[in-house]
């Protein structure tokens, strides 16, 4: 493996004191596998909703293929499933992937190679990974990222896939409460924002009040757009006050 260069502002690079590239790799594998356990039930419980949701068998495999974000896959899922329609999932869904786009920025300094290389090791921004190869001072160790996210991955389509082999029936979904499942994942999101800074509370405040809202005339995926909507521009009005 190749070693690291020296850091592009001229002090040290934190990286993981006196670990080898492989080594780091490791940690990152061992990170990935708790992640991967969470996101298997998590899949799990999407390829059976996306099912019962007259998706089919190959879509719900597809969408884990491509899109790989439980937060976006349940939104595009929770939006159709409202009466949204394409167009109101799909921007529901971009909307909230937009967090990857700085998330990507901060971490593309401490990848390897050209464009294309580059591009690639970029596939391995995911929320989880993200935060475990974080390093400090701006920097990320890019092998337990990748380490992290390989685990991930596999384990997020099998684990739609099997949702899908499962397809159970709408009784079932009801009886076990599933049907729940997509408003429940958003409201721990709303929650966990809450928690953050100010700047998030705010913005997640008013995404809550704006869905609140739009539930009551509008159906839920166009519910779910604005309540997006209306967090980003409370993240920037926030921004521009502070």
């Amino acid at each position: 493996m190749e070693p690291e260069p020296a850091s592009d502002t001229g002090g040290t690079r934190p990286a993981a004191v006196s670990e080898t590239p492989r080594q780091r790799l490791v940690a990152g594998l061992r990170v990935g596998v708790g992640l991967a356990l969470a996101a298997f039930m998590l899949a799990v419980t999407f390829g059976a909703l996306a099912r019962s949701e007259g998706w089919g068998v190959i879509a719900p495999i597809v969408c884990s293929l491509v899109v790989f974000s439980g937060s976006a896959q349940f939104a595009l899922a929770a939006a159709l499933a409202g009466g949204g329609g394409i167009p109101a999932a799909v921007t529901a869904a971009a909307l909230i992937n937009a967090r990857f786009i700085p998330m990507g920025v901060a971490v593309a300094g401490d990848l390897r190679g050209g464009r294309l290389r580059r591009a690639i090791e970029g596939q391995a921004v995911v929320d989880g990974s993200w935060v475990a190869a974080h390093l400090g001072g701006g920097h990320f160790d890019r092998y337990r990222l990748i380490g992290a996210t390989i685990v991930q991955w596999p384990a997020w389509v099998a684990g739609t896939a099997l949702g899908v082999a499962l397809a159970p029936p709408d009784s079932v979904v009801e009886t076990l409460g599933l049907d729940v499942i997509f408003p429940a994942f958003f409201l721990l999101l709303l929650l966990d924002e809450l928690r953050g800074a100010r700047a998030s509370r705010f913005a997640a405040a008013i995404g809550g009040v704006v869905a609140a809202g739009l539930v009551l005339v509008v159906p839920t995926g166009l519910a779910l757009l604005g309540s997006t909507a209306g967090a980003l521009l409370g993240l920037r009005g926030k921004g521009k006050r502070s």
